[in-house]
């Protein structure tokens, strides 16, 4: 589903046109959605460069992404780390992602004879005010904060960051790159990446970005604690439309299921008849959750078409009635292929049935549909893949040098 919003007051050429992207969170699976997406858009329009964007902000799981995008990681390397699986630039482990989080569980535990004294003090001198209600504050602090530990998130990207001419310092990169995360002390919502906050190694930004509450503990930076950034905005694409941008590229995995349909999405949620209430609490809350991400960036993306008049928005969605990126479990690694494979394909449809409206917009920032890619309504993700690089980690620097001492010739900067 793509969200279009012609700029009403398109400003005159004034050089090169300036692009923006925004990548959302969505936990791993919605990350797979987005690499699929990102993987078609790549391929099927001409002069789009997701490299050489001139701004990129990332949140939460879109964070992965937007990090090494910025680093001038293709999408095909991205694909081949995270989907086949036969890269020979890293290796990844979605069992390092999922191990619990012992140290969390013995710190609070730690604190159960100090708890325990306490409340068993209190039942002493008032009784009378210690109900289920008391009890379940009070040893409520037990409960840990995440059931994974996230330090492997940050080990993996800086691993990957710190290696063949990457960087994993906001200050060398040659083009803005923003993670988004919340302080969870005071709801703030912090840009790193941001003049006071680029010291900050962009793998320890992508950790916090990433801190889903529930699913992993909050990460100290500074003194300060960091939880998920998409708990202010969903996608923060305002970050990027600030940066006098001329056209801004979004891509957003969760939407709500629409679950009215007789013939969509029943299979995969096997017994629910199109009424999600029979799948249970879970299927409630992650309807809620798709519900309200969605409708505040809607309510977001509307208001910026007033304030930002002269910019062209893009926004790529799945598809509201796709029953398997609703029931397939968000916090799972194991249907990464399938799922990337559906934002690869559902983003070749978008822009196949709005290719007229497209074709304008999209010549006017000097890009255009590839119609051999568009119209292939069966094309694969992996058609495109070239073979798997052998660079060694010399060879991919001097590859690298080589590249930017190109594209400095070409923009006529040498």
């Amino acid at each position: 589903m793509l969200s279009l919003h012609t700029a009403r007051e398109r400003r005159a050429p004034h050089g090169k046109p300036r692009i923006g992207l925004a990548i959302a969170g969505g936990g791993p699976i919605g990350s797979m959605y987005e690499l699929g997406a990102l993987r078609a858009l790549d391929e099927a329009i001409e002069g789009l460069d997701l490299n050489r964007m001139d701004c990129y902000v990332g949140v939460s799981s879109g964070a992965f992404l937007a990090a090494g995008l910025a680093n001038r990681m293709r999408t095909e390397e991205i694909c081949r780390i995270f989907i086949t699986g036969d890269s020979y630039d890293a290796v990844f482990r979605p069992s390092d992602f999922m191990r619990p989080a012992v140290a969390e569980y013995m710190r609070r535990a730690a604190a159960l004879p100090r708890i325990a004294r306490k409340w068993w003090g209190d039942m002493q001198h008032a009784p009378w005010g210690t109900g289920w209600s008391n009890f379940i504050m009070r040893f409520g602090g037990l409960v840990p904060t995440g059931l994974f530990d996230n330090a492997q998130v940050e080990h993996f990207l800086r691993d990957v960051l710190t290696r063949r001419g990457r960087t994993n310092d906001f200050r060398k990169l040659d083009v803005p790159l923003y993670v988004i995360a919340v302080d969870l002390d005071n709801g703030e919502a912090v840009r790193f990446g941001s003049e006071q906050w680029r010291d900050v190694p962009i793998s320890k930004a992508v950790q916090a970005s990433a801190a889903l509450p529930g699913l992993y503990p909050p990460v100290q930076i500074r003194g300060r604690s960091f939880v998920d950034g998409a708990l202010r905005r969903t996608m923060h694409a305002s970050v990027v439309l600030e940066q006098d941008i001329d056209l801004l590229i979004g891509v957003n995995p969760l939407v709500p299921f629409n679950a009215q349909s007789e013939d969509q999405g029943l299979e995969a949620g096997a017994g629910h008849s199109g009424r999600l209430a029979r799948g249970g609490l879970p299927a409630v809350l992650s309807q809620t959750f798709r519900t309200l991400l969605q409708s505040r960036m809607q309510v977001g993306l509307a208001k910026y078409a007033t304030q930002y008049p002269n910019i062209d928005q893009l926004i790529f969605e799945p598809n509201a009635r796709d029953g398997e990126m609703f029931f397939t479990n968000a916090f799972s690694f194991s249907a990464r292929a399938r799922i990337a494979q559906i934002g690869y394909r559902n983003t070749l449809a978008d822009l196949r049935r709005r290719a007229e409206i497209l074709r304008p917009m999209l010549a006017a920032h000097g890009l255009a549909l590839r119609e051999g890619v568009v119209n292939q309504p069966r094309r694969s993700i992996f058609d495109g893949l070239p073979p798997a690089s052998r660079d060694s980690d010399a060879t991919a620097r001097l590859r690298r040098a080589l590249d930017e001492l190109e594209q400095r010739a070409t923009s006529g900067m040498v």
